[in-house]
């Protein structure tokens, strides 16, 4: 009843798709109950504990890779009465709509209808959350009993699957039951279910075998052992039952087993030589030579098999030992692989047997698999045979080299080619180690060897390789971004272009992260160079692709280069949904927290400070990693958001010193110019000295909105209030937000000064009202002590005293979530906990909370919330 039909293809029943969301058809192997061998030993207290599975709704087997595991819960759910739908999971299933599609489709293969208005995924990363909820309604509905086992869960580590698994079971009827075969806790609130009765476990230590177990599986295998001897074999294995089939089939031969279990005592070293020779020598002597040799490898098929025998027989062979179940596992394709512990023993046999040979080995895998176009395991034989220069011309050829500055593949890349032989004199050779040194931030040894690199290239004139070329374009514009220097920028990508019309097209859309690493670190040389509009148009290109996870990291890049600009241009709003979305991206993805550059978070730092929000701007600061690559647009960006902090602190000396640019660049910076100025100038007015502070702002020359307000700011300050007018009505137009606020308030004052209080009090209430969707309120302290009364008179408008009156816009679902933790006085890690999210997630979820409530505190959120009956 519980078995899949033995077919290729899964046909589709009634509105079921034929292919998931990345157009693959679905394949049968992972829907169907894995085969239980004939020596396989049901244990009858773990299927009597599994039983307990059909009184609850989460039913969780964990334990270590090979602990028998998965033929537990298939030979128990085989024998089940009612549905069992079974999902054999990996990671390119990663994706909630991969996920959600294949689950839909088990249900359809094992028979349980799905009501066509549930709807299938269409985009690999996410799901309707409709479609969740009509599925939830329609599973485990009374009477209606189902169990659904998801086998290797912890191949899912996608945060949203588990949001949504645990969505689905809490709302699904009684009938649902769900059984996670797991190495590792899954991302679940297990309290919750513990607490309540709600789950049942089997965890290592139960599936280990006990004494009386082991005899019996022995025997299955046609072994006789005592009860005294296979508890001196449980002792040495820890009962682990794939430990457990080695020796017993190492044994299987040996007409004294008992003595043969001595030898397992003698030491580690013994029990590999000793499984090493027995298992291997049921082979016939092909089957050895192929077993050998494969060792070498993670993964393998008939073909690269053969390449490294130099026979045709391996398909044969492989399906042979698969069939035996003899630590031959078929990942599906046509691929296999070794049992990990029985390939590691192969492997050191092989170096003892053959030293020599395992290099040849690992050149015969690299060719194959460059050849075949599987670029990354290709490096890795190809380093392993220590072939460098052929690894490095693999790696620049396939236009790979960007990869070094993804984040996805950056770290295994960096630790590849760190042990590159300095030997290894190719320009692709010399190319990946500058790559390498930039990616690890060891500027100093990238640019002295960029240099040289180049001339090589160029001097290989016509016959040289586009690909290298335009490798090396890439670096010269990431060397342009850290030395800042735009013009250099501009030539690298100009030569960039070029060279792309020599490529093949083909190739060229297999690394849409050559594009977007070009354009952003043009976007970055040009916001140094103080060409915003340009810099902002190479950006948004980048930010607006949708080319998934090779592009992540400079998606994230863009946009938090494109929030610099909106913090510089006077909008914080605009910057700070700009740099939530860029660390979001990077949390989607799971790419490392010191991937990327950390100006978002420098860009939400400098927002806190312009809503007065000290604690949360240093706490951003002080957890914002260190680059890898100095930036100077983030080393600049840093250095202000921290003196514009210092200023607020009322640190007027140290805010001075904070702001002078720590990372050299090969031109100033206008806008970096312009606003260490303004930080000197209002550090002059600080220490009550507006003839110095309009003096550093007449040095600079040039118009700019934010000088002008700083330099009527500084007039006012002198008792000029005419020409702090003068300067203020011609400059403003067009400005930013925080901007037009501080003009406002200027005019206000002037009025205030004049005696002028109607108009005073009027242009307050207009600043306030330009203040509020900002949620801008340094401005208002920085104005000084005469605006206390006028923001006494409109309490309900001030930024300092009032609040709107509803969100902004609806909390989402998991902003409530957020929302009712902090009600109940749980950290930012404790949330992350209990929501099986990451820390960064949580984080960003508490700032839209903010800015919808129009607060700037956890406790101004959860009496605001209060207030709105939100809780």
């Amino acid at each position: 009843m519980n078995e899949v039909a033995e077919s290729d293809d899964i046909p589709p029943g009634p509105g079921s798709p034929h292919a998931d969301p990345l157009g693959d058809p679905f394949l049968r192997t992972r829907f169907a109950l894995p085969a239980r061998p004939a020596t396989f030993l049901r244990r009858a207290r773990l299927v009597h504990h599994l039983d307990q599975a059909l009184r609850t709704p989460l039913t969780m087997v964990n334990g270590a890779a090979g602990a028998g595991k998965t033929l537990l819960v298939a030979d128990w759910a085989a024998g089940l009465r009612h549905p069992v739908v079974w999902l054999s999971l990996d990671p390119s299933l990663g994706g909630p709509g991969m996920f959600w599609a294949h689950l839909l489709q088990a249900l359809r293969t094992h028979g349980v209808p799905v009501a066509d208005g549930v709807g299938t995924p269409a985009d690999a990363g996410r799901v309707p959350h409709t479609l969740l909820t009509r599925l939830a309604a329609q599973l485990g509905t009374e009477g209606d009993e189902l169990t659904v086992v998801l086998d290797e869960y912890d191949r899912i580590g996608t945060p949203e699957v588990a949001e949504q698994l645990e969505f689905v079971l809490h709302h699904a009827g009684p009938g649902l039951h769900v059984v996670l075969v797991t190495r590792t806790e899954p991302l679940l609130p297990l309290h919750r279910y513990r607490a309540s009765g709600a789950i049942t476990e089997i965890r290592n230590a139960e599936l280990a075998f006990t004494p009386e177990e082991t005899v019996a599986l022995l025997r299955r295998h046609g072994l006789r052992l005592s009860v005294q001897a296979a508890a001196a074999l449980v002792e040495r294995t820890g009962g682990w039952a794939a430990g457990l089939r080695l020796c017993a089939l190492a044994a299987q031969e040996h007409p004294d087993p008992e003595a043969y279990l001595k030898e397992f005592e003698a030491g580690h070293s013994a029990v590999a030589d000793f499984l090493l020779a027995e298992v291997l020598k049921r082979q016939p002597s092909a089957t050895q030579d192929l077993l050998l040799r494969v060792s070498v490898l993670e993964r393998f098929c008939p073909d690269l098999a053969n390449e490294l025998t130099g026979r045709g027989d391996a398909e044969a062979i492989l399906a042979g030992l698969h069939r035996e179940n003899a630590f031959v596992e078929d990942l599906g394709h046509g691929w296999y692989r070794l049992h990990p512990l029985f390939r590691e023993i192969l492997r050191a046999h092989l170096r003892e047997r053959s030293a020599e040979l395992e290099p040849r080995l690992h050149l015969r895998a690299a060719h194959w698999l460059g050849r075949s176009g599987h670029l990354p395991e290709m490096l890795t034989h190809g380093a392993a045979a220590g072939e460098w220069d052929l690894t490095a011309g693999a790696l620049v050829d396939d236009l790979a080299i960007g990869q070094l500055f993804t984040g996805l593949r950056t770290g295994h890349l960096v630790d590849l080619f760190s042990g590159m032989d300095p030997a290894a004199a190719s320009p692709a050779a010399d190319l990946v180690r500058v790559a390498r040194d930039l990616s690890r931030g060891d500027l100093d040894h990238a640019l002295a060897r960029l240099g040289p690199v180049r001339e090589r290239l160029d001097a290989a004139g016509p016959g040289g390789t586009a690909a290298g070329r335009l490798g090396c374009a890439l670096l010269e514009a990431l060397a342009a971004r850290v030395t800042g220097s735009p013009q250099r920028a501009e030539d690298a990508v100009r030569a960039a272009r070029e060279l792309q019309h020599e490529l093949p097209a083909d190739l060229l859309d297999k690394h849409p992260e050559l594009s977007a690493l070009l354009l952003t670190h043009l976007g970055s040389a040009r916001l140094w160079a103080g060409d915003l509009d340009e810099a902002r148009a190479a950006l948004t290109t980048v930010a607006d692709t949708t080319t998934g996870a090779a592009t992540a990291l400079p998606r994230a890049d863009a946009l938090e280069l494109l929030a610099l600009i909106d913090h510089l241009d006077g909008r914080p709003a605009t910057a700070e949904r700009k740099a939530s979305a860029a660390l979001a991206e990077t949390d989607r993805y799971g790419l490392a927290e010191g991937a990327g550059t950390g100006l978002g978070r420098v860009v939400l730092a400098a927002v806190a400070v312009e809503r007065d929000d000290l604690t949360e701007a240093r706490d951003l600061l002080d957890g914002t990693p260190g680059p890898a690559v100095h930036d100077p647009v983030t080393a600049a960006g840093r250095s202000l958001a921290t003196a514009r902090l210092l200023l607020a602190r009322g640190r007027a000396r140290a805010a001075v010193e904070a702001a002078e640019p720590l990372v050299p660049a090969a031109v100033r910076s206008p806008w970096q110019r312009v606003h260490t100025a303004l930080v000197a100038s209002s550090a002059h007015l600080a220490e009550g000295r507006p003839d110095l502070a309009t003096k550093v702002l007449e040095q600079l020359g040039g118009e700019h909105p934010v000088l002008a307000v700083a330099a009527a700011r500084a007039r006012l300050a002198a008792g000029d209030p005419d020409a702090a007018l003068g300067l203020l009505d011609p400059a403003v137009v067009g400005a930013g937000p925080a901007v037009l606020v501080r003009a406002t308030l200027l005019r206000a004052q002037a009025a205030h000064t004049a005696g002028d209080t109607a108009t005073a009090r009027r242009l307050v209430a207009q600043a306030v009202a330009e203040a509020r969707h900002e949620r801008l309120r340094r401005p208002f302290r920085e104005a000084g002590p005469w605006i206390g009364p006028y923001l006494a008179d409109a309490p309900a408008m001030g930024p300092e005293r009032g609040a709107l009156p509803f969100p902004v816009e609806p909390l989402s679902g998991r902003e409530r979530d957020v929302l009712l933790r902090l009600a109940q006085m749980m950290s930012t890690e404790d949330i992350a906990a209990d929501l099986y999210v990451s820390v960064n997630t949580v984080k960003t979820h508490l700032k839209s909370v903010y800015r919808k409530l129009a607060v700037n505190r956890r406790n101004d959120a959860v009496r605001r919330a209060r207030e709105l009956d939100l809780l």
